[in-house]
């Protein structure tokens, strides 16, 4: 039985692919909130969701895993361990928000605001 492919391929290659949800998963993590196409943001989602439920369990293994998936940006990797993982060390996830807000004036794709509850 055929089923059907999981993800979004957003028009470009795997590896653009990967770098554009790393990009903007540092984003979200340093900003705490971004504008972005709705598409993107239902995608980004579980990606960054999955980042901060490992931020805390603290230990040099997960550090590294998230150094890894995030470009070796410390200063990302340490505001999820620092700032994020203890706010939502008693949440058992949902840690972001997707709110649709009005399409955009030059191409019309649908917008939306992707945050931190």
């Amino acid at each position: 039985m055929a089923y059907r492919r999981r993800g979004r391929k957003f028009g470009r290659e795997r590896d653009q692919r990967n770098q554009m949800m790393r990009s903007l998963a540092r984003s979200v993590i340093l900003h705490e909130r971004v504008r972005t196409t709705e598409s993107r943001a239902k995608s980004i989602r579980p990606y960054v969701e999955k980042m901060v439920s490992k931020a805390m369990t603290e230990t040099l293994a997960t550090r590294r895993l998230l150094l890894s998936r995030l470009c070796n940006d410390t200063m990302t990797v340490k505001k999820l361990f620092e700032v994020l993982a203890p706010r939502y060390k008693d949440r058992n996830g949902g840690y972001l928000r997707v709110v649709k807000v009005e399409s955009r004036p030059g191409s019309g794709r649908s917008s939306a605001i992707i945050e931190f509850v």
